[in-house]
């Protein structure tokens, strides 16, 4: 496994690769409903229990840097281990998921 992507990323790290040039996908594995009252601008939505029939629609991402985010950062780093296990090498788990962003980089995104 390459050090360029260790397993977590943390969300300052994920704020700068917004305002970069890097293609990369954000992933966001909450439920709809969870999704309904808060998300990150950008991100995509496949809610963790819908991972095993959907991740064909992660397959033009293999190859990129793809971080996966959840409310705390439980699910999305059960989420990011299973994604390295089927060859997603540059897959990252945001450490403290969207409740650390809503803290530390957009007061506007809803706590909850």
């Amino acid at each position: 496994m390459s050090q360029e992507f260790p397993i977590e990323i943390d969300v300052q790290t994920v704020k700068q690769l917004q305002q970069s040039d890097e293609s990369f996908l954000l992933l966001d594995v909450r439920q709809d409903e969870e999704f309904g009252k808060a998300k990150i601008d950008g991100s995509v939505l496949i809610p963790m229990g819908e991972l095993r029939e959907r991740i064909d629609e992660l397959d033009p991402h293999k190859n990129q840097r793809i971080v996966v985010h959840c409310h705390h950062g439980g699910r999305s780093m059960q989420v990011t281990q299973a994604l390295r296990s089927h060859g997603f090498e540059k897959v990252q788990n945001m450490a403290g998921g969207i409740e650390a962003w809503s803290l530390e980089i957009d007061d506007s995104v809803p706590r909850y």
